[in-house]
């Protein structure tokens, strides 16, 4: 398995490319901005594109959105609780695709000899996602190294949010690695013992 991060963009938006190396199966997680440049190095990694995965829609993370479906024609994967938003906010919330499918909490994805599994964690953003495949996990803007997402937009609620964290990715194990939307990558098991948003002394009201 070969994770390759791209942060590009005016936010620089992790956009993570993720290559199965027997098959050379492909799947893009958040095409955010700078989509020739995205296209470029995707098409230097001599990969077949097969899911193009949403962990939700705000613009960063899907401003490329269009022109990447355009060159590779790889089924894009969403949840439905973004739909609403990404047809009627236009302040924080990027286009909606054209075409699309929908993933909710418990679908897998056959990729590689495995599965994605998605999970859905609401809080950032009432569609929020996140993707395991094997010990690796794509976050979105739902959990950070050391911190969390956002609440305050359109959509957000921060009880929603550490639920989420606390409920469906504090329960994998500890050395599952964090894939977060921006900065560093993390795991499980540091943000079990440093993160201050999930420790038992951080009261959620």
């Amino acid at each position: 398995m070969i994770i390759k991060t791209y942060p590009l963009g005016v936010y620089e938006e992790n956009i993570y490319v993720l290559v199965d190396e027997k098959s050379k199966d492909a799947c893009i997680v958040d095409p955010g901005g700078h989509g020739n440049i995205l296209i470029k190095n995707i098409e230097e990694l001599n990969c077949n594109v097969k899911y193009i995965l949403l962990t939700h829609g705000h613009f960063d993370h899907v401003e490329a959105l269009n022109e990447v479906d355009e060159k590779f024609k790889a089924p894009i994967y969403m949840n439905e609780n973004e739909v609403h938003f990404m047809e009627t906010d236009k302040t924080v919330f990027g286009e909606l695709p054209k075409e699309y499918n929908i993933v909710k909490d418990g679908d897998t994805l056959p990729f590689g000899d495995d599965v994605i599994k998605c999970i859905h964690t609401p809080g950032h953003t009432k569609g929020g996602m996140c993707y395991l495949y094997k010990d690796a996990l794509f976050t979105g803007d739902t959990l950070f190294k050391g911190s969390v997402g956002r609440s305050d937009f359109i959509g957000g609620d921060f009880n929603e949010l550490i639920t989420s964290i606390k409920t469906k990715l504090m329960v994998l194990d500890n050395d599952i690695k964090v894939y977060p939307g921006h900065m560093d990558s993390s795991n499980i098991g540091y943000e079990r013992l440093r993160n201050p948003f999930l420790q038992d002394e951080f009261e959620i009201f």
